[in-house]
């Protein structure tokens, strides 16, 4: 098999990704840590659930939602629990599965801290293109995001982070 190297302005753009995508990750966390004392990953399982029928769903769908995995989600869960901001219930329809439920508590940090999350990320991100790069921003996150849910199991979609069991499953 002959490696496919990336061109020198592949390379330009893959590198500006990789900038870009840590640099605004690394702000987005420093503002919610400083203001709502919790990662990035803690504030948008508030924010999921908050936009849930009934503010709960489904651990799988929700380690889905936010494309990571279940056991990554159980952590960040465990974490918001101890905290009063999420709590698990049963799912009376399947057994083996539980449901996150953002609690009343969970509901005010989330809405206390919103406003500089997108403060922040407006600043950081959507002051700094204009509305026709906005666009091309989504169609170009969706268009990677679909191709890459959309793989052959065999290419590497049947490995994605919300389907991957922990090594310590049955």
């Amino acid at each position: 098999m002959t490696t496919r190297w990336l061109t020198p302005e592949e390379q330009r753009a893959w590198r500006a990704y990789n900038a870009a995508s840590r640099l605004l990750e690394d702000v987005i966390d420093r503002q919610l840590q400083q203001e709502g004392g919790m990662p990035h990953l803690f504030y948008m399982v508030l924010a999921n659930l908050s936009e849930a029928p009934d503010r709960r769903l489904r651990m799988t769908d929700l380690a889905e939602t936010l494309k990571i995995t279940r056991s990554r989600l159980t952590y960040a869960v465990t974490r918001l629990e101890r905290d009063g901001l999420v709590r698990r219930e049963d799912c009376r329809r399947d057994r083996r599965s539980s449901l996150a439920v953002l609690t009343d508590e969970g509901m005010a940090v989330l809405e206390r801290t919103a406003p500089g999350h997108v403060e922040t990320v407006r600043s950081a991100l959507f002051d700094r293109l204009t509305p026709e790069q906005v666009g091309q921003l989504a169609e170009i996150c969706t268009g990677i995001a679909r191709g890459l849910q959309d793989e052959d199991p065999g290419a590497g979609a049947g490995d994605l982070p919300w389907r991957r069991r922990s090594s310590c499953s049955p």
